[in-house]
């Protein structure tokens, strides 16, 4: 698969302060990747350096295999860039700052008339492109600053903390709309510190802290990266020996722990096996009360790699 972003050793000071520490960073096209990280992780300062506003000190960043350093206009045309809290004139109708953009694009007067229609229609302010923007609530003014990201028609979508500030409507709303860009078949690199974020819209995570890649893969695959053994809590009626012991011999069971009525399965897989435990419970002539499958989320992940990076680092002499 083409690398819509790739970084090698990507190195960006401050003074004193490494804000970004030799950055490999790979983020296929036509996905939707996650940058995750806490606050002053250095997301903002990494998406600075790939849309040309910041120069690396070390390492090189490239943009469908263009370098992103010096003067190339041709290269950030093929980026769209919304900001960390993006702030816009509140004195302007969200059509006219569009249309202002748009002239910054060079695009002629038709090509705002056929563009700036469907824009409003895709980030759901259609019928409020007339309003001042000064009027517009949060979730509003961040949905137009997704429209100006989408003006040029770009190949790659960068936005900085996207949801950053709005109420949970708010965060639905642009999680859908971020969503409905991937469907155009925009490359999206969301930025965030939300968990729940990036797990509920991302298909690919880069974990960052300290400027440091923690880890970088599918959610699926960060979210397995470190855990432990995923359990079936079961709850059934008449559980005997023999019932255990056959769940035992199933291949994919490594242990069954008992309390009571309840079973406590440890799977060392990670596909959906619960269909055949429960075929198993049933042939052994128990009955099902409830069951439920207990893993790990990004969370966990998220915490257990930031606890591991800060014990590591302190370790250093």
């Amino acid at each position: 698969m083409n690398s819509a972003i790739e970084t090698v050793n990507l190195t960006k000071r401050y003074g004193r302060l490494t804000a970004v520490n030799k950055l490999n960073l790979n983020v296929s096209a036509n996905t939707i990747h996650g940058f995750l990280g806490p606050n002053g992780a250095g997301k903002t300062t990494t998406i600075k350096v790939l849309v040309g506003l910041l120069r690396p000190d070390e390492g090189v960043a490239r943009i469908f295999g263009q370098e992103v350093s010096g003067d190339k206009p041709d290269v950030r045309l093929r980026i769209g860039y919304m900001p960390e809290l993006p702030k816009f004139p509140k004195h302007l109708k969200g059509w006219e700052l569009l249309d202002i953009y748009g002239r910054m694009y060079s695009m002629s007067q038709q090509q705002r008339r056929d563009q700036l229609p469907k824009l409003l229609e895709l980030v759901g302010l259609k019928g409020r492109e007339n309003d001042l923007i000064g009027k517009y609530s949060k979730g509003m003014q961040q949905r137009l600053g997704i429209a100006q990201a989408l003006l040029n028609e770009p190949e790659l979508v960068i936005l900085d903390e996207p949801s950053l500030g709005l109420d949970p409507v708010g965060m639905v709303e642009v999680r859908e709309l971020i969503t409905n860009i991937a469907k155009e078949g925009m490359t999206v690199f969301l930025s965030s510190h939300l968990l729940f974020e990036v797990q509920q819209v991302c298909s690919h995570v880069t974990i960052i802290n300290k400027g440091v890649a923690l880890v970088s893969d599918t959610i699926g695959n960060v979210e397995h990266k470190i855990r432990g053994p995923t359990t079936l809590q079961i709850e059934v009626t008449n559980l005997t020996n023999v019932l255990v012991e056959n769940l035992k011999k199933l291949p994919f069971v490594t242990d069954v722990k008992t309390e009571d009525n309840k079973l406590n399965i440890t799977l060392e897989t990670r596909e959906d096996v619960r269909p055949q435990v429960s075929e198993t419970i049933t042939k052994s002539g128990g009955t099902i009360v409830s069951m439920n499958l207990i893993g790990q989320s990004l969370e966990d992940v998220f915490v257990q790699l930031i606890g591991k990076a800060e014990e590591e680092g302190g370790r250093k002499p």
